[in-house]
């Protein structure tokens, strides 16, 4: 009425079959995992392969973009600074000549150049034989500005902080 139980050497050869069975699973499984995990790996370091090489292409458009600035701003602060330099001197030599102008109200022989803090000294008189004052000129174009040294002359003059002082030096040998 029942089934019969099966023999155990049936029992224990379809154990074995079923443990084969899990084994060759497990076997197939490993491998492939091993198999993933290489193909896995040789994706890794061809990705960052390439980060690397984009990085060096990169930082190589970015070098050469830089040089090329440089250079273009190098050579627009070189025309900045010869520009400058030039108006410096041409403004030096105008503070010079300004003596000699006809809209300079003082005898020129009377006027001494000393470029700083001041542009020139005007001993209003000197050449005539009586000074009737001294006058601290400075020379300005266009819309520039005193500089701070300058003011700090003027505002010196303007409350008469002026005076003279007479300095003797030994005399002989000694200079």
């Amino acid at each position: 009425m029942g089934a019969e139980p099966l023999p155990p050497k049936v029992i224990l050869v379809g154990l074995g079959m079923f443990t084969l069975a899990l084994v060759v699973l497990y076997v197939i499984t490993r491998i492939r995992a091993a198999e993933l995990a290489a193909a896995l790996s040789t994706m890794q370091r061809q990705f960052q392969a390439r980060v690397e090489e984009q990085r060096r292409a990169t930082e190589d458009q970015y070098r050469l973009a830089l040089e090329a600035w440089k250079r273009e701003v190098e050579e627009e602060i070189r025309r900045d600074a010869i520009e400058k330099s030039r108006a410096v001197t041409a403004g030096r030599v105008r503070e010079h000549l300004v003596p000699y102008l006809p809209d300079f109200p003082y005898n020129p022989k009377d006027a001494r150049f000393i470029g700083s803090p001041v542009d020139l000294v005007v001993f209003d008189g000197l050449d005539e034989g009586s000074v009737r004052r001294i006058v601290f000129v400075e020379v300005k174009t266009g819309q520039s500005d005193l500089s701070r040294r300058e003011r700090l002359v003027r505002e010196a003059v303007l409350q008469r902080a002026v005076e003279w002082q007479e300095l003797r030096l030994p005399g002989g040998n000694g200079w």
